[in-house]
């Protein structure tokens, strides 16, 4: 392209398409955090991380319909899931078998081409039920309702950033990212079994422990893990869940130290922003998505995930200083079994050379 010719020789210049939605990315997603920061939810960083988790993708802006199934993905499987408690809490390996096989089907969904945003919003669902709302109904419902509002808001910052950044015109020359080959059964089926075992046995865990709502930002992180397992067939795979884990810690404890200079929504918002740029770089590529969208992705989801809660406190507080740290070790543990239990399940099941 001309722009690429006109610029001085080793300097890296970014494609006019991804430099757009690496920009909606930043925006759309500060500007949903700013929102619902303002408002005070319960459970406030769903909706930028369901901002993220939707504008990090080489999409549309999506439609009504499909903003509307977006929010009911994550709210109806929960609601429906809900039919297990009495299991889990009468008939527990009745309930727990129910869930095993609700969690592969969710992972299937996603391992035969299915929305991988729509796959970790069932994932979430099931994995809250199993470890909230066995034990206290009345906290899992007001979870559902803080996440349903905090996911409506979400999609409704994808079409804000729309609106502001839109797409180029139909007639300027670009190139969209290459449709994925979907999976045939036997390659669903083990990508699923391979994403089962790193979730299942954490909400089992969970499960046992009497989990409660201080699980659930957890639970967001597993759940992401599980989806990462079922959707990335690289051989890396195993390695790209503590990569991201880690980089996204990394972008956390940056942003926390930056915050206890200064502990205002303001710069708050201008340092998720500013992390969409970044990690943008490394989500889109020239008018397609980078090698390692995938990692990138879920590192910025991680360091959203972990830094938020952590500012309900005042970043000031040595109490939530240290409450952050613990998280980031939990969350690190948690990519380390994840990236050893696929290696384990990769060597028992080896995938197909084409």
């Amino acid at each position: 392209m001309p722009i690429e010719a006109t610029t001085a020789p080793g300097r890296e210049v970014t494609h006019p398409i991804a430099a757009r939605r690496i920009l909606r990315l930043a925006l759309g997603t500060a500007l949903s955090l700013f929102f619902s920061q303002a408002m005070a939810w319960p459970l406030s960083f769903i909706a930028p991380v369901m901002t993220l988790l939707i504008l990090a993708l080489p999409l549309p802006a999506p439609t009504f319909r499909q903003g509307l199934a977006f929010v009911i993905a994550l709210s109806l499987p929960a609601i429906a899931s809900m039919a297990l408690i009495p299991f889990l809490m009468h008939m527990r390996w009745v309930g727990i078998l129910l869930m095993t096989l609700a969690l592969f089907y969710s992972f299937y969904f996603t391992a035969r081409g299915g929305s991988a945003i729509l796959g970790t919003l069932i994932t979430l669902g099931l994995t809250l039920v199993a470890t909230i709302g066995s034990t206290n109904s009345a906290i899992l419902v007001s979870l559902l309702e803080a996440l349903a509002v905090s996911a409506a808001a979400g999609v409704a910052f994808v079409w804000i950033a729309h609106a502001l950044l839109p797409d180029f015109p139909a007639g300027a020359p670009t190139a969209k990212a290459p449709a994925p080959v979907k999976p045939d059964l036997a390659e669903a089926r083990r990508d699923a079994f391979r994403a089962l075992l790193v979730v299942l046995p954490i909400a089992l865990l969970f499960l046992f422990m009497s989990g409660s709502s201080a699980y659930t930002v957890m639970m967001i992180k597993v759940a992401s893990m599980g989806q990462q397992a079922s959707a990335d067939r690289s051989a890396a795979m195993g390695r790209s869940l503590l990569e991201s884990t880690l980089w996204g810690g990394v972008g956390a404890m940056i942003g926390w130290n930056l915050l206890s200079i200064w502990p205002a929504l303001l710069p708050y918002t201008l340092l998720v922003g500013l992390a969409g740029l970044l990690y943008g770089r490394r989500i889109f590529q020239g008018p397609a998505m980078h090698p390692k969208f995938s990692m990138w992705s879920y590192a910025y989801m991680t360091a959203l995930i972990l830094l938020a809660p952590a500012l309900l406190d005042s970043p000031a507080s040595g109490g939530s200083g240290a409450a952050i740290w613990f998280r980031v070790w939990q969350f690190i543990l948690v990519a380390l079994y994840g990236t050893t239990a696929v290696a384990v399940f990769n060597a028992f099941w080896p995938e197909k050379q084409s």
